[in-house]
């Protein structure tokens, strides 16, 4: 079987997020979702508005994110519009909080291995395709975030990241935190939703992860650790799967004087999980080349 085709550049800059999507030769169609992470109020680390403005306007996106499940400042609509704003998402671009109606469309998920069903903002259903623009760092409760954190976590409504932590057991905020899932199991359901994503677009989305200020800490954290790692560069694939593999693997093999702390952030919440979960879903290969662009030009 084919590897994977994964790309690289060393080189972050705006420019490069336009480059590197146009090598992967899949061009979004209709209206483009561009799911990113918007940054929690006081979050230091989070990819900012102005670098990724050439990206989006490239393929015409428009920016979507869901309300979270805990406290802070993206857990109810109003709070979320005004981070917005603050962040200065709004000023650059077109805003959906996919969410905001508190209405979810459930996408079904027949071959889950954990959870059957995801729950996601009803507003989905009004785009065509997606760029999944992560930025890759560490999680305190997955280990990392990448590609495939995005597609489960990012893209489920309030109650489906509720749903999705519990392992199913609840979609109620407000019992969340008595009712969160054996690691395994929630790494497990976020690659069953992650899978239902996937499925619902049907080829026509494709994925960005940027490998900056890598610090073992979530964008979603307020209080987040500084990066412990130098800058390592840009890789975008059609699989997301082998995406967030290369990334792992550009960490374990790195020189960096950082690099143990980042991997025991990940060796301690088992991240590797959910790249492996997903691989048994069939939403993607942990075998890939990883194509150096900057060699090419």
């Amino acid at each position: 079987m084919e590897k994977a085709k994964v790309y690289f550049t060393k080189n972050i800059e705006e420019k490069s997020l336009i480059q590197i999507y146009d090598i992967l030769g899949l061009s979004l169609k209709g209206n483009v979702a561009v799911k990113l992470h918007s940054g929690e109020e006081g979050n230091q680390n989070y990819v900012k508005p102005e670098f990724v403005r050439g990206i989006v306007n490239h393929v015409g996106g428009t920016i979507v994110e869901c309300n979270t499940a805990y406290e802070g400042a993206r857990n109810t609509t109003e709070k979320h519009k005004k981070l917005m704003d603050d962040h200065h998402w709004t000023k650059y671009f077109t805003v959906d909080i996919m969410d905001a109606e508190d209405s979810d469309i459930v996408l079904e998920i027949p071959k889950g291995k954990v959870i059957q069903k995801n729950y996601v903002g009803q507003n989905l259903k009004n785009y065509d395709s997606m760029l999944v623009l992560s930025h890759f760092k560490g999680h305190p409760m997955g280990g990392y975030g990448g590609a495939l954190k995005q597609l489960s976590i990012g893209i489920a409504s309030s109650r489906g990241k509720s749903y999705i932590h519990s392992a199913g057991v609840t979609k109620d905020q407000s019992i969340l935190w008595d009712h969160l899932a054996e690691q395994n199991q929630f790494l497990e359901s976020m690659a069953d939703a992650a899978f239902s994503i996937v499925d619902y677009f049907k080829g026509n989305i494709c994925y960005i992860n940027i490998m900056c200020n890598l610090s073992v800490d979530c964008d979603c954290c307020k209080v987040a650790e500084d990066p412990c790692m130098h800058d390592i560069g840009i890789l975008a694939s059609l699989d997301p799967v082998a995406l967030d593999q290369a990334c792992i693997d550009l960490i374990y093999h790195s020189t960096d004087k950082g690099r143990d702390h980042f991997v025991e952030r990940v060796k301690r919440q088992n991240g590797i999980h959910t790249i492996e979960a997903a691989s048994d879903l069939g939403i993607g290969m942990r075998e890939y080349d990883l194509i150096d662009i900057d060699k090419k030009v």
